[in-house]
């Protein structure tokens, strides 16, 4: 396996009535992460535009730690259906200041 950082990133869709507690019940999922070994960020949030929208983001140290975290995970088990994913997993290899 690499050892170049990892994000994942990417959004999906679910019916507009839904949207908030889908995202709500990731809360503890996201709280856990964030304290997982090699978690640089992890989000699951609202879009600010699209009410069908929940983006998700995250920034792990490398793929050992992103496949040790999907190991026990445990991430809700029931949630409302997803309409539409785009969701992409990107592996670092230089990074830099944004400006």
């Amino acid at each position: 396996m690499s050892s170049n950082k990892v994000i994942i990133a990417g959004w999906f869709t679910v019916d507009a009535s839904m949207r908030n507690e889908v995202v709500e019940i990731h809360e503890d999922l996201i709280k856990r992460a964030r304290r997982a070994p090699g978690c640089i960020d992890l989000a699951i949030t609202a879009d600010p535009v699209d009410t069908t929208r929940i983006n998700n983001f995250e920034f792990w140290q490398s793929e050992e730690d992103l496949e040790a975290w999907r190991a026990i995970a445990n991430p809700p088990k029931e949630i409302t259906p997803i309409l539409n994913v785009e969701m992409q997993k990107h592996e670092i290899k230089k990074s830099g200041p944004p400006f």
